[in-house]
């Protein structure tokens, strides 16, 4: 069973379902047929999940692998290298065009090649991280480093360096590597708090591991995104995504997508498998707490409740006849499993199905600042307090994180 423990179920109410007959693509490795796979039902409260592809890098050298829906991205070996009218035009032209090239310049030489080598069924591939401290921290995807036997950092300059993982997330696809170096340029970190839709989004990677320092541009299409995502061998749900038409191609796993002043606002993560423009990045601000877990030589964890809950709006609420129309419902799941995980923080503090979680440490539980979000900030030991309506009556309860555990 996946544990998704801590983690939000979007409602169908708030997103439309999305048709997934076109989201079944054939590895660009494979000479097997594609197969299309029915869409899963959906049960009220949970929405079915478009099936993404991992961006991940690639050079797929051995190895046999299934044609399914859920494909991941990887590219083969190349063999092959192949203005406005109005002065109004002109002018926003000219302040883009210079937006890019000043957040390119404070970016690009913190950003990496990662060439993996030895993973499961002798995988190896490319794809790309970004140094985050001076001291040769780095940041990039889980699916990029996971199982691999051999890693090797390429940066901006040319230079080389063996690498190792110092720890990979157990919430979402990030993992943090290190290498035997200093004085080495990092990139600006921005917030992914304040984000809006529209606004300017510049992916940078090096996509098919040959095209070194690759620059695409877009927007941000949509936040809070909540995918399935696809490796090679399994897949997991990511969520509080953003999504961008920056164009994020095989190779930019693990990439900073970065603001028009030059600061990463994410980091590259997935691309849809057969469409164009839909592409996905893990918000810095999820990357923060472990980042600074490793650069004060902590293990790298999350927080832990050890609750299933459903978000709940007014449609819900009219529904249970519920005492509000905003917060998280604890409640089980539809596998049947408790709804409070036992010998769980949540079981310690006396949380019970049924309780609605409405605000923690004085912020409110909503779809926008749901409870995974709220934990965030914290790491395991903290102790915070969430106030609870249990059959219209509120209480406030003090909770002693755990850590969350590693999903199977």
């Amino acid at each position: 069973m996946t544990d998704q423990s801590d983690l939000p179920v979007s409602d169908p109410a708030r997103v439309p379902p999305v048709d997934q007959t076109n989201w079944n693509s054939a590895p660009s490795f494979s000479t097997r047929a594609v197969t299309n796979a029915p869409p899963p039902a959906a049960p009220r409260g949970r929405r079915t999940l478009p099936i993404l592809a991992l961006a991940m890098a690639a050079g797929i050298l051995s190895g046999g692998v299934t044609a399914l829906a859920v494909v991941n991205l990887a590219a083969p070996p190349l063999t092959n290298e192949p203005g406005g009218t109005g002065n109004t035009v002109a002018d926003v032209t000219i302040d883009e065009t210079s937006a890019v090239i000043n957040a390119v310049e404070k970016v690009a030489p913190s950003v990496v090649t990662i060439h993996a080598t030895g993973g499961l069924g002798g995988v190896s591939g490319t794809g790309s991280g970004f140094i985050f401290d001076p001291d040769g921290w780095i940041l990039t995807n889980k699916h990029v480093v996971e199982d691999m036997t051999s890693l090797v950092v390429e940066l901006y300059d040319g230079r080389t360096y063996p690498a190792e993982v110092v720890g990979t997330d157990t919430l979402t696809d990030l993992a943090i590597i290190h290498i035997e170096a200093s004085g080495l340029g990092s990139a600006p970190i921005g917030s992914s708090d304040a984000l809006e839709v529209g606004q300017l989004a510049i992916a940078i990677g090096n996509p098919l591991g040959t095209y070194r320092d690759t620059v695409t541009t877009g927007v941000i299409s949509g936040l809070g995104r909540q995918i399935q995502a696809g490796g090679i061998t399994s897949s997991e749900q990511l969520n509080h995504l953003i999504q961008t038409d920056a164009a994020i191609n095989p190779g930019n796993s693990g990439g900073p997508l970065v603001n028009s002043a030059g600061q990463v606002i994410g980091i590259n993560t997935a691309v849809a498998s057969s469409a164009q423009g839909i592409g996905f990045a893990i918000p810095i601000d999820v990357a923060k707490p472990i980042m600074a877990l490793a650069l004060n030589g902590m293990p790298i964890a999350r927080p832990w409740v050890g609750v299933y809950y459903t978000m709940i709006d007014r449609g819900l609420a009219d529904e249970r006849d519920l005492p509000v129309d905003e917060g998280a419902l604890i409640a089980s799941n539809t596998e049947g499993v408790a709804a409070v995980f036992p010998d769980s923080p949540a079981a310690d503090a006396g949380l019970l199905e049924g309780d609605i979680i409405t605000a923690i440490d004085g912020r409110s539980v909503d779809f926008d600042h749901d409870v995974a979000t709220l934990l965030l900030p914290h790491v395991p030991g903290d102790v915070v307090v969430m106030t609870i309506n249990r059959d219209g009556a509120t209480l406030d309860v003090e909770v002693t994180l755990g850590t969350l555990p590693v999903q199977p």
